[in-house]
């Protein structure tokens, strides 16, 4: 046997040493993945608002709604109480509504027709002897579907929207069913119907709500039609008196205007601001007005306030910087906005902070999706949520760093593993 040689021995461990090194750090280093660039948060500074804010009752219940452009769902101003409160004859709007949904109507036609019955009468004596709002009707007497729709929307007729509900549903039971539906697939969820005629005061709605019921019923066509042409209507039967033909306000467009003890004088409508360039659509509630003076004066301050503050206003901006990426090699480049997203609503102190959410980033190129800006709205409105984008290029650093700075290239590709 050979004489043991330590030299020997040690050559030839550091060469199978440096042979491994060589076959496993060096694609180690050039080929693995790379370490993330670190990401520091950026807070872009907020130019400063023109406030003008909504000038709303603190009586009673108010909201606003955004229709067009821009719409968002929930309201973009709101007042006094948040809870349910009596509707008044709010509550037709939901008995044309929801009979449209199950009869719809096309533009110009009549719709089906049928002989008032016996309880259509009987309805009509009732509440004439209580006060209520009434339009004629007599037994055998033949009505269209769009005539009856027509006495309830402009007339706010009472006797005339129970025999909507009756006749679109078979009994007023059942139209309370199909309300309750129809309120829940429009995600109307406070409102709640107990009649047809809303003189029952648990017939109620928050503000919001009917708010957004205005604008429904606004966009309904039938409905549109049936408010934009009183003058052609029921022109061979007497009793109309147009209750949302008073112009309040300029600008403004009634779609329900009642007054009942319990619930006061309740205004749903339209309204449209601005220029022809940037007209502005909304709608909206007033609910518990004291008197009618009060109503107009309300809605006047309200109309005054939009005029001056309402605007399409950026609730995001393209360019805004939310993150800053510093690759371990030296490479930078900042996470931006890439679109800008706009709101309408009144100028005033923005409601929420926008919040960054960013990805791992090794290298990309400019203009590339980095992560995603989002801004929580009010209940019931969509947040708002916009691109993060590359304003740079993170190169990949080459192989003489690669080979240089073997901890975090050897590191990342362990946590890549």
């Amino acid at each position: 046997m050979g004489t043991f040689r330590v030299g020997r021995f040690l050559g030839v461990l550091g060469g199978t040493v440096v042979i491994l090194g060589a076959g496993v750090y060096g694609p180690a280093t050039l080929l693995g993945p790379l370490p993330a660039a670190s990401v520091t948060r950026v807070t872009p500074p907020q130019a400063p608002a023109d406030v003008s804010p909504p000038a709303l009752p603190a009586a009673g219940a108010s909201a606003i709604v955004a229709v067009s452009p821009a719409a968002s769902g929930g309201p973009i101003a709101t007042a006094g109480s948040a809870t349910s409160l009596p509707m008044a004859s709010a509550a037709k709007l939901i008995t044309a509504l929801v009979t449209l949904d199950a009869h719809p109507l096309a533009p110009g036609e009549p719709g089906d027709s049928f002989a008032a019955t016996d309880a259509d009468f009987q309805g009509y004596l009732d509440y004439a002897a209580a006060g209520a709002r009434t339009v004629s009707v007599y037994p055998g007497e033949v009505w269209t579907e769009r005539e009856i729709l027509q006495a309830v929307l402009l007339a706010s007729s009472n006797n005339h929207a129970d025999t909507l509900a009756r006749w679109a549903f078979g009994s007023l039971e059942k139209y309370h069913a199909a309300a309750s539906d129809w309120l829940t697939a429009h995600g109307l969820d406070d409102t709640v119907v107990v009649d047809a005629t809303g003189l029952d005061e648990a017939s109620a709605g928050t503000a919001a709500d009917l708010a957004r019921l205005a604008g429904l019923a606004a966009a309904d066509p039938t409905i549109a039609e049936i408010l934009q042409n009183p003058e052609s209507t029921l022109a061979d039967r007497s009793g109309i008196d147009n209750t949302t033909a008073t112009v309040l306000v300029d600008g403004v467009h009634t779609l329900s205007r009642s007054y009942t003890d319990a619930a006061g004088v309740c205004l749903l409508f339209t309204a449209t601001v601005g220029s022809d360039d940037t007209e502005f659509t909304l709608s909206g509630a007033f609910l518990g007005e004291p008197d009618y003076d009060t109503l107009t004066a309300d809605l006047t301050a309200l109309m005054t306030s939009a005029r001056t503050g309402i605007a399409l206003q950026p609730v995001v901006s393209a360019g805004d910087v939310y993150a800053r990426f510093d690759a371990p090699w030296g490479e930078t480049a900042s996470g931006v906005v890439g679109t800008t997203k706009t709101r309408l609503g009144w100028q005033q102190s923005a409601s929420g902070e926008a919040v960054a959410t960013v990805d791992r980033v090794t290298t990309a190129r400019a203009g590339q999706r980095v992560g995603t800006v989002e801004l929580a709205q009010s209940a019931g409105s969509p947040d708002v949520s916009a691109p993060l984008v590359l304003d740079g290029t993170l190169r990949d650093p080459g192989p003489g760093w690669r080979l240089l700075n073997p901890i975090p290239v050897i590191t990342a590709f362990i946590q890549s593993r």
